[in-house]
């Protein structure tokens, strides 16, 4: 780790970088499928707001919050807020799910993705996360 905070990050290597975007992009691609299920309502949204004991009338407003936390993890100047944020929605669903008994497989592998994403694109991560080479 570097302990002089005057010298730069190291430099991820590009197949990190590109690996670090593609685990970005997918689960935003994700995210805004949910986005878009929550702003143009249907048959289907009703059924799984009422499935998981959400009110209805709190579809736009998640629907909101869900798309700025994406945006800010996609763009590179806030993407480790944007992570933050996805990472606290992600346990909101996931408690969500347990509430009713249902299992957080997806949940949680959505919210691991998200930070796997980040921290293979982001060098400054790799200096203040504790993973170290052995």
């Amino acid at each position: 780790m570097n302990t002089d905070p005057s010298s730069p990050p190291a430099k991820n290597s590009r197949a990190a970088v590109i690996t670090g975007w593609v685990l970005t992009i997918l689960p935003s691609l994700l995210f805004l499928f949910s986005v878009g299920g929550k702003f143009f309502g249907g048959k289907a949204l009703e059924e799984s707001f009422a499935h998981l004991g959400v009110p209805q009338n709190l579809a736009v407003p998640l629907g909101v919050l869900e798309l700025s936390c994406v945006v800010l993890f996609l763009i590179p100047r806030t993407a480790v807020l944007g992570a933050i944020l996805l990472a606290g929605y992600m346990g909101g669903a996931i408690l969500t799910h347990l509430r009713i008994g249902e299992p957080v497989f997806m949940q949680v592998a959505i919210g691991v993705v998200v930070w796997l994403g980040i921290y293979l694109r982001e060098p400054r991560l790799r200096e203040i996360l504790p993973v170290s080479r052995v």
